[in-house]
C-alpha cells in the first residue's frame, strides 16, 4: 500500500496533532491527573477561550478523558486515554530534538 497524499500517516497524525497547543496540553497532563485549573497554570500563554477549545478537541477525539464531578463548586478532571498516552513518546522525541539542536 503506497502512503500518500490523504493517507499519508504523517500527514493524518499531523492533522490530529499539529495544533499550537495540543502536543504541550497533552504532555502537561502526561500520566496524570489534571483539573482545568492546573492545566492553565502549566501551558502557559494559552488563552482560556482557547483552552477550553483545545480540552473540548482532545475529549472528542478521544486524546483524553474528562470527568465532572456533581458537586458545588464544579469539579472536572482531565487525564490522557490510552489513545492520548501513545502520543507522549511524540512529545518527548521533539522536546529532545530542541534541547540538542534549538539550543546552541
Amino acid at each position: 500500500m503506497e502512503y500518500s497524499g490523504e493517507t499519508c500517516p504523517v500527514r493524518k497524525t499531523l492533522r490530529l496533532l499539529g495544533g499550537k497547543w495540543t502536543l504541550l496540553i497533552l504532555y502537561e497532563i502526561g500520566e496524570n491527573v489534571l483539573r482545568y485549573g492546573e492545566i492553565k497554570r502549566k501551558v502557559v500563554g494559552i488563552s482560556e477561550k482557547m483552552l477550553i477549545q483545545e480540552l473540548n478537541y482532545l475529549v472528542e477525539h478521544n486524546l483524553v478523558h474528562k470527568k465532572a464531578y456533581p458537586e458545588i463548586p464544579p469539579r472536572v478532571e482531565y487525564r490522557l486515554t490510552d489513545f492520548g498516552l501513545k502520543t507522549l513518546p511524540i512529545a518527548q522525541t521533539l522536546g529532545e530534538f530542541g534541547l540538542e539542536n534549538l539550543y546552541q
